[in-house]
C-alpha cells in the first residue's frame, strides 16, 4: 500500500502534463490564451482532487496485488 504522500505527489505530476495538454490543445482550438489558461486551470483543479480520491480508493482494493510475505527465514 502507498504512502497518502505519495498519491499526492503521483497525483500533481500526472496533473501537470494534464494541464499541460489541455491548455495547448485548447489553444490550437480556440487560439486564445486567456480562455485556455482557464479553461485548463479550472479543469484540473477539480481533477486533481478526483484523481487522489481515486487513488486512494484503488490502493485499498486487493485486485492484481502480490501479497507481500510478512517474515523470511
Amino acid at each position: 500500500m502507498e504512502h497518502p504522500k505519495r498519491s499526492l505527489v503521483k497525483s500533481l505530476t500526472w496533473r501537470v502534463i494534464a494541464f499541460l495538454t489541455t491548455i495547448i490543445a485548447i489553444y490550437i482550438y480556440t487560439k486564445d490564451v486567456k480562455e485556455s489558461l482557464v479553461v485548463g486551470i479550472a479543469a484540473n483543479t477539480v481533477k486533481i482532487f478526483l484523481y487522489y480520491i481515486h487513488e486512494r480508493i484503488w490502493n485499498k482494493v486487493k485486485f492484481g496485488r502480490i501479497k507481500e510475505i510478512e517474515y523470511q527465514i
